[in-house]
């Protein structure tokens, strides 16, 4: 029992994180990609194209388990978005691969976007894994469109990681703020958030259940940049927690504000 590295922990944290190190990741969409390389489902060859839909007919077929994947920016996400919505930042060099991870195989996707000029880059750029052909159509005129229709928006907190340093010392403001990372295990081996809980958001979707987070803890979510702890954080939501915050600028922020890290042994890190 000496031996085994995975009895030596006392910190439930850690000991989630260390388990998590070396499991393989699979995307959601594990089979499309295994159906690509066989053959089996072929690309599409032509400029790839989808319906453009009203609010209401949107609204109608996300009724019917249609997803929805926001391809805005995370702060635009997190003042408004439709109830359920995916954020996958179209501004992403990995927003094909990260769509691929995230959204469960073979369920419908609606795009939505600030207005109509980005769904072609996005039916491109998804069309490289074949994904252009699992999208019903995107909302016509974007989210400004949703809204004057007056249709029901949720919003996605953000925190700085000023304001979640000073929830973390303190525990006269209510609930103690839960940290869950969400980066790479590279990421997190080079310093992370004393106190965070760890879970790649590739299989959060699929392991959320896992890990010691209550539906209405309030959790910050953070990564290097803010973009991959928004798509967590919309995963999050869409699994029923309703108290989740974006840490806006993630990691990145956090090191430049000279804010406390540890290394992967939990010891401080001197900068």
């Amino acid at each position: 029992m000496r031996n085994n590295d995975a009895l030596q922990f006392d910190d439930q944290n850690a000991f989630v994180a260390f388990m998590n190190r070396d499991q393989p990741l699979r995307p959601a969409n594990i089979l499309n990609i295994v159906a690509i390389n066989q053959g089996k489902r072929p690309l599409t060859m032509a400029t790839p194209t989808t319906d453009a839909l009203t609010p209401q007919a949107a609204l109608q077929l996300i009724e019917q388990d249609h997803l929805v994947v926001d391809i805005r920016e995370s702060a635009s996400f997190g003042g408004g978005h439709i109830h359920g919505a995916t954020n996958v930042q179209l501004s992403s060099d990995e927003f094909e691969q990260r769509v691929g991870w995230v959204t469960p195989l073979d369920v419908p996707l609606i795009l939505v976007a600030d207005d109509n000029d980005d769904i072609p880059r996005a039916l491109h750029k998804l069309a490289f894994l074949g994904l252009d052909q699992r999208i019903a159509g995107y909302v016509e005129n974007g989210m400004p469109a949703w809204m004057e229709a007056g249709l029901p928006v949720a919003t996605l907190a953000q925190i700085s990681v000023h304001h979640l340093h000073e929830s973390l010392q303190r525990d006269d403001i209510g609930p103690a703020i839960r940290v869950l990372d969400v980066r790479e295990t590279s990421e997190w081996d080079d310093g992370h958030i004393e106190s965070a809980s760890y879970m790649n958001f590739k299989v959060l979707h699929q392991q959320l259940d896992q890990l010691p987070l209550g539906a209405d803890d309030p959790v910050a979510i953070v990564c290097a940049t803010g973009q991959r702890s928004s798509i967590a954080g919309s995963i999050m939501q869409l699994k029923g927690f309703t108290n989740v915050y974006n840490v806006t600028g993630g990691m990145t922020a956090w090191a430049a504000a000279d804010l406390p890290m540890v290394d992967v042994e939990g010891c401080p890190i001197i900068r």
